[in-house]
């Protein structure tokens, strides 16, 4: 009896480890076994695509060759660089493929989990509904960051702008230096380099794709004929093309498309050139600096702006009033002054008079008093001597 029990309770423990063996952990370790190859796989077949797009083999319908090898068409028809075409075209397609792998990984792993959590027999139900109401609450929150991952996804799938092109993004105006798919780097003509988020860029102007036109608006004086204009735009135009450099940049010949304006000193006339990308600069300097010699050679001179500036003089009449009504004001002044010293002046002479006889009276009168004594009445001043004279 003992045995069979124990036989029996060893029958059920070794099918019991068999089947956790062989169960859960061998279905769990096949999953992860499976994710790996097919994360490879996929990552695989991502890169292999990326670099048939960069070669411009992939594709055999004519929208596709229109969408991946657009650069490519505008370069055959701009006499465009085809290495540059090469460039800007693998760099698109390693952008897009490096975030294909990368969505496709996080989807296999993702999945994967999932699955091992089935096995190990999780309740998926509330942990889906977490991760629904997190997904949400991250979405809300980094919506901006998604935004700004799916527009550089769009610009580099639609080969908006690439490396070296110059752009203006609004703000931000330069020569692209880096493509990413949330940032992009532009390098301003000051040498400032701008990290611009592409969820925040609404409008691309892109200088660089296709052609280029040199605008040159020229003021010539009204004595000079269109005819004249003419034979000095030809004549131009034959002496840039020696240069080589200068030559290979010019699609077209110069088109002259009229006076653009007028001024009182001249007539501004409209001339444009077709030219590569980014060469537009390059070959107006080069044109401005031959139209110069050419219009010195000629005797033509570029009319100078003149300016009128005009002064408000005071009434002829006014002034002289003013002069003279300042005039009689200060000769007043001088008379009221000079009548003021000479009353000072005479006032203290006088005193001094005055006071100088007062003296001299009381000195004669001490000095007789001396003499003859006093009178018999008692006055000091001489009466006695009144009487001697009666």
């Amino acid at each position: 009896m003992t045995y069979d029990v124990l036989t029996s309770v060893l029958d059920t423990a070794s099918d019991f480890q068999w089947e956790f063996l062989l169960g859960a952990p061998l279905r769990i370790f096949l999953i992860i076994v499976m994710a790996i190859v097919l994360n490879f796989m996929v990552r695989l077949l991502i890169r292999r695509f990326a670099a048939g797009v960069a070669k411009g083999t992939v594709g055999s319908s004519k929208t596709s060759r229109n969408r991946f090898s657009a650069s490519n068409m505008q370069a055959q028809l701009s006499g465009f660089e085809p290495e540059i075409v090469r460039e800007r075209r693998a760099q698109r397609a390693n952008t897009v493929g490096r975030m294909l792998s990368s969505v496709s990984s996080i989807f296999i792993v993702v999945v994967a989990v999932l699955m091992i959590l089935t096995e190990l027999e999780f309740n998926l139900g509330p942990i889906l509904a977490s991760a629904g109401v997190a997904g949400v609450a991250i979405g809300f929150g980094a919506q901006a960051l998604v935004k700004d991952y799916l527009s550089g996804f769009f610009m580099v799938v639609e080969d908006q702008y690439g490396i070296g092109d110059t752009v203006d993004l609004g703000e931000a105006i330069g020569t692209v230096e880096d493509v990413g798919l949330r940032i992009t780097q532009v390098r301003g003509l000051d040498g400032t380099l701008w990290h611009v988020r592409n969820g925040e860029i609404l409008r691309v102007g892109n200088q660089s794709q296709g052609w280029a036109r040199a605008v040159l608006d020229i003021p010539i004086a009204y004595n000079t004929t269109m005819d004249t204009y003419s034979e000095i735009i030809a004549a131009t135009t034959e002496a840039v093309e020696k240069d080589p450099e200068v030559a290979d940049a010019i699609l077209e010949k110069p088109e002259i498309w009229g006076v653009e304006s007028l001024s009182a000193e001249s007539q501004v006339v409209r001339t444009v050139l077709k030219t590569k990308p980014n060469q537009q600069w390059m070959v107006a300097r080069a044109f401005r600096a031959e139209l110069k010699r050419q219009m010195d050679r000629r005797g033509i001179q570029i009319p100078i702006t003149q300016e009128t500036v005009f002064r408000t003089l005071p009434d002829p009449t006014e002034a002289i009033k003013i002069a003279a009504t300042n005039e009689t004001t200060e000769a007043a002044h001088h008379h009221d002054s000079e009548g003021h010293e000479a009353h000072g002046d005479g006032s203290s002479g006088r005193g001094g008079d005055h006071g100088d006889r007062r003296d001299a009276d009381r000195r004669a009168t001490a000095s007789r008093t001396r003499d003859n004594g006093p009178d018999e009445t008692g006055d000091p001043t001489g009466g006695s001597r009144t009487g001697k004279r009666d």
